[in-house]
């Protein structure tokens, strides 16, 4: 039982270790700054299947293919704008950590603070509502006489215990 706890606890986690064994190391550029430069764009990119984690970080599948992608990309001579632009332009702004202030991402930039004032102005409007409804209004001559009999009986109770 608990060997299946733990192999489903590592499936649940599958992009966090990504299946990683104890193969081979993945081989890195031929050339250092080539690498240098993968490891820069590929930070800044969401990784399309874990999506809480960046491309560099990542151990997925798509994640090396990505990466290899990337590392095609610059040994054929493409900047890391250029880069940027192929791959935003294949997976979306999604694909950036940090995408671009436009039209179409301004509810992902605005909306949890728009979310946030809206929430708390609901909050404080209902809190005023409930204010008004709740009225001080005093006792009536018989309730004051009943609330007076009350006392007068628990006290007499806590007398004779």
């Amino acid at each position: 039982m608990r060997q299946l706890m733990i192999g489903l606890l590592l499936a649940l986690l599958g992009c966090s270790t990504g299946g990683v064994s104890a193969g081979e190391a993945q081989p890195l550029a031929e050339n250092p700054v080539t690498e240098k430069r993968l490891l820069e764009i590929s930070t800044e990119l969401r990784c399309l299947v874990c999506q809480n984690e960046s491309l560099a970080g990542s151990h997925a599948e798509l994640a090396n293919d990505l990466r290899r992608e990337i590392r095609t990309l610059i040994n054929d001579g493409k900047t890391d704008d250029e880069i940027m632009d192929f791959m935003v332009s294949r997976y979306g702004d999604f694909v950036r950590y940090r995408p671009p202030l436009k039209g179409t991402t301004l509810l992902l930039w605005f909306g949890p603070g728009v979310l946030f004032v809206v929430g708390l102005a609901g909050l404080l409007r209902y809190l005023r509502r409930r204010d008004r409804t709740i009225t001080d209004s005093p006792l009536s001559a018989e309730e004051h006489r009943r609330a007076e009999a009350l006392l007068h009986d628990n006290d007499s109770r806590q007398g004779r215990s």
